[in-house]
């Protein structure tokens, strides 16, 4: 299309185009200043909400678990078999895992220590593992937390020697982190066949979410804890829902601090846009005496400072994908792990940086539209 039928088809648009042109250092610097603006706005939201995602998986699903531990008026430190058929049906229908516990000395090449000891019929469904693994009808071997398998060395295939016993380690596990239930990176685990007493330091309640967990909790202290508390009942959903919050709060913390930004650059916009006005008087009041109506004029002004902002939001989500995909691959690992909320911010950022853009421009458009044609002429 050719610059007269362009200026034909779309005069506004042309003259706008034309107009920006003619000061193009003052207009880039002020596009620039939008793109600032959306930079901030949307990079620093994508930061909120990839590192609350990297500690919500370094969290994982604990949410969804209950803890049940002796409370401090249980006759005795761990839970019988009866106590344990109570919490059961009181837990119905979620299901759970019974844990025993205990320490044990345990031979290395540095010598012997004293080990934490955990007895779980089914670690499978409460931890990854790392390396190995565990067998269907688990009846033999050892379990090796992350932890303690880094400092001594320890391999799957290796023996083991635990208060004089050699066990084979059948599995290494992942990492568990420390927002866990039970904490299997400095331990070891064993089949609960493997231990005198049948008797339990904490149950752990499997549910499918939050919600249910909570419920669970609730019929479990209600069914236990008449006039005693024989139980303690640890759910980890009401701390995700404040951790949620805190992250909530704090993503729009740092969008207000890149909305101070974006604020500033529409303020360029607008100053931009009066000297403009100012310079141009002579130039509307031609465009008046040849029939241009006031909301023309209008329009001319509102063109160039959306362009502007157009321009600068462009530019700026393009440096915010780019930015973005550095900051996901620091958090999550994955550079390309744009969630709706990230596309939200994106979205959110462009259209802030056009709307401040005309908003800053809506002033001084008004007033080049009100400028009396004899008057500008004038001048």
């Amino acid at each position: 299309m050719s610059p007269k039928s362009l200026a034909d088809r779309l005069p506004v648009l042309s003259l706008a185009i034309r107009n920006l042109s003619r000061s193009k250092t003052r207009s880039a610097l002020a596009a620039i200043g939008i793109a600032i603006g959306v930079i901030a706005i949307v990079s620093l939201g994508m930061f909120g909400s990839a590192f609350q995602r990297s500690q919500m998986q370094n969290i994982g699903t604990i949410g969804n678990n209950v803890g049940v531990f002796p409370g401090e008026d249980l006759d005795r430190a761990n839970f019988t078999e009866r106590q344990l058929r109570e919490i059961r049906r009181a837990a119905q229908p979620a299901d759970l895992i019974a844990i025993k516990q205990d320490v044990r000395e345990m031979r290395s090449r540095d010598g012997t220590t004293d080990q934490t000891v955990y007895g779980i019929a089914d670690p499978d469904r409460l931890f990854d593992v790392r390396q190995g693994a565990i067998p269907d009808n688990w009846r033999s071997g050892i379990i090796v937390g992350d932890q303690l398998a880094t400092i001594e060395g320890i391999e799957t295939g290796d023996a083991l020697n635990l208060d004089g016993q050699t066990y084979r380690v059948a599995a290494v596990l992942e990492d568990a982190g420390q927002a866990t239930l039970v904490n299997p990176n400095n331990a070891v685990i064993l089949p609960p066949s493997r231990f005198a007493e049948d008797t339990y330091t904490q149950v752990i309640v499997l549910s499918d979410t939050t919600a249910e967990a909570t419920r669970t909790a609730e019929r479990i202290r209600t069914a236990m804890n008449d006039r005693r508390e024989r139980v303690q009942v640890f759910e980890f959903s009401q701390l995700a829902q404040q951790i949620n919050q805190l992250f909530l709060q704090l993503n729009l913390f740092l969008i207000g601090i890149g909305a101070v930004s974006l604020v500033v650059a529409g303020t360029s916009i607008l100053n931009v846009m009066l000297m403009s006005t100012v310079e141009r008087r002579g130039e509307i009041g031609v465009l008046r005496a040849v029939g241009f109506k006031r909301f023309a004029v209008l329009r001319i002004f509102l063109t160039e400072a959306a362009m502007l902002g157009l321009i600068g939001g462009s530019a700026g989500v393009v440096v915010s994908v780019l930015i973005g995909t550095g900051i996901h691959s620091l958090f999550l690992g994955d550079p390309f792990a744009f969630d709706t909320l990230s596309v939200i911010y994106v979205v959110g950022g462009f259209s802030f940086g056009i709307g401040s853009g005309l908003i800053s421009g809506a002033y001084p458009a008004w007033k080049a539209s009100r400028l009396d044609p004899v008057e500008a002429l004038r001048e």
